[in-house]
């Protein structure tokens, strides 16, 4: 019995509706492959699988749930479930929040080229948004129970630097 639920636990999701599904494709041949549905919602389980990477990180800037639960779930094979407890939980919502960061790449920019400190604050308000995004995938709590521990940690960290720093 337990095998049969870390099998289930394994499978990769739909990123329509979330839910695991047998297989994403079929291949009948070297390239040539059939994307599967998915028995909840009956749509494509994950059509990103024939997209180029650019078009997926587009979507991923744009906060597309579906893009998340990609390259989360389907991608890099990040098996978050609330049954679990413990450590391994922790660790993939961890991982989930540091790869949903992704916009402080956008800070060594402002190192090379001259840009307004105001970037600063869209780069944060940019990885607020993401984190949440991110949480909501991996957790499936609320959108508003998200934003909440996102901005709880943001503020935490603001107000952390502030203090070591000594800045006003």
């Amino acid at each position: 019995m337990g095998d049969a639920k870390e099998g289930e636990e394994e499978r990769p999701r739909c990123v329509g509706c979330g839910r695991r599904v047998k297989t994403l494709y079929m291949q009948y041949s070297p390239g040539n492959i059939r994307l599967m549905k998915c028995d909840t919602c009956k749509a494509v389980a994950d059509p990103y699988i024939e997209c180029e990477f650019m078009i997926i990180l587009i979507d991923l800037i744009l906060h597309k749930t579906r893009a998340y639960r990609h390259l989360l779930f389907n991608k890099l094979r990040i098996y978050s479930s609330l049954d679990k407890v413990g450590i391994i939980w922790y660790r993939e919502v961890l991982l989930a929040v540091i790869i949903s960061s992704y916009f402080k790449l956008f800070l060594m920019a402002m190192m090379v080229w001259e840009f307004p400190s105001s970037v600063i604050f869209f780069v944060e308000i940019s990885v607020l948004s993401s984190n949440t995004v991110a949480l909501r995938v991996v957790t499936e709590f609320s959108k508003a129970h998200c934003f909440g521990v996102c901005f709880g940690a943001h503020a935490a960290r603001y107000l952390t630097e502030r203090w070591l720093l000594g800045a006003p």
